[in-house]
């Protein structure tokens, strides 16, 4: 760094603070005046451990024309701040006014740090961690993963339902909606006395699978179409649960004509057939009759490519739109 200039560093407090790029730690060590933004800056700490002489402001927004006039008698000055937004804006202004007067340094905007793909990810960890902690919120202090069920439940259907209307923006709402269950859920079982995990071991082993189970990506298996990566996967799957039945790991929570469909789908997979009974005839209701031609409908949906939970659900949204055109009909 050359004299007569002045440096805003940009950091993310997302990486670790010694994790700079070597353009900004070699203007660290050429700089004549490293300041920095507050004492309990990010970056300090390192900085103290590298030798690194450094000034601490509390408020650049003070100490910013100072640091203007140092740089424009011929001083290398380099400003690590808290909120580079913020005091790029301040500089720009002070900058714009100087420049009417001849009297504006050179500046330059360095980034020493960036965020990487994902890394709001971690802000939402320390958020879900300060809710559930001590002088957290209370509500979130008291779930548990039984008492949170219902709302996994709720936002997955709201996913759904923004899915299927085609509404993006609603779609990103819903995801982060979603996305908190996973984190707070993970959350909860970090507090398990006799065997706790975190976030990581939740994208850890997930991350591991899907390496594992994409080996025509990771490895040197083959797979030129989606069903033959799909087949890949069954297999891979099947070797690694080592599951005496096709049924076995089946939810039987989920909903009724999603389960049936599921069921459906392992034993073809397997290769069983089992002859479904159409059920009584109709005029003989009883539960085990619309059981019956319920799952017959279901083979019936599949056997003709239909995903009965969408196709009810699209016949439901219809209903309701035509319920709602009888009501305001004068």
């Amino acid at each position: 760094m050359g004299p007569g200039r002045l440096v805003l560093l940009t950091t993310t407090h997302r990486v670790a603070a010694g994790l700079l790029s070597w353009p900004a730690w070699s203007a660290l060590r050429d700089a004549e005046r490293v300041v920095v933004e507050g004492a309990d800056h990010d970056l300090l700490p390192a900085l103290v451990d590298a030798g690194v002489e450094t000034v601490v402001v509390e408020s650049l927004a003070d100490a910013l024309g100072g640091l203007l006039d140092e740089a424009n008698a011929g001083a290398s000055v380099l400003v690590a701040p808290h909120d580079a937004e913020e005091t790029g804006r301040l500089l720009a202004r002070e900058l714009t006014a100087r420049a009417a007067a001849g009297s504006a340094p050179q500046v330059e905007v360095l980034a020493g740090s960036y965020d990487l793909p994902g890394a709001r990810l971690l802000d939402l960890v320390v958020v879900m961690d300060q809710l559930r902690s001590p002088g957290g919120c209370p509500w979130d202090a008291k779930q548990t993963h039984e008492s949170l069920v219902r709302f996994l439940l709720e936002e997955a259907y709201e996913t759904v339902e923004a899915i299927e209307g085609g509404d993006r923006d609603h779609l990103r709402e819903e995801l982060g909606d979603l996305l908190l269950q996973v984190v707070f859920h993970a959350r909860l079982a970090e507090e398990d006395d006799v065997e706790p995990w975190s976030i990581d071991d939740v994208a850890g082993d997930i991350v591991d699978k899907l390496v594992r189970r994409h080996p025509h990506v990771f490895g040197d298996a083959e797979a030129d179409t989606a069903e033959h990566v799909e087949r890949n996967w069954e297999v891979l799957k099947a070797a690694e649960k080592q599951r005496g039945s096709a049924m076995d790991g089946v939810p039987l929570a989920q909903p009724a004509l999603a389960l049936a469909a599921k069921l459906f789908s392992r034993a073809e997979k397997a290769g069983v057939t089992v002859p479904v009974d159409p059920g009584a005839a109709a005029g003989e209701v009883t539960a085990e009759s619309v059981g019956a031609r319920l799952l017959a409908l279901v083979a019936e949906a599949r056997g003709a490519g239909v995903d009965p939970e969408a196709a009810l659900r699209a016949a439901a949204r219809d209903y309701a739109t035509r319920v709602r055109t009888a009501e305001s009909a004068p």
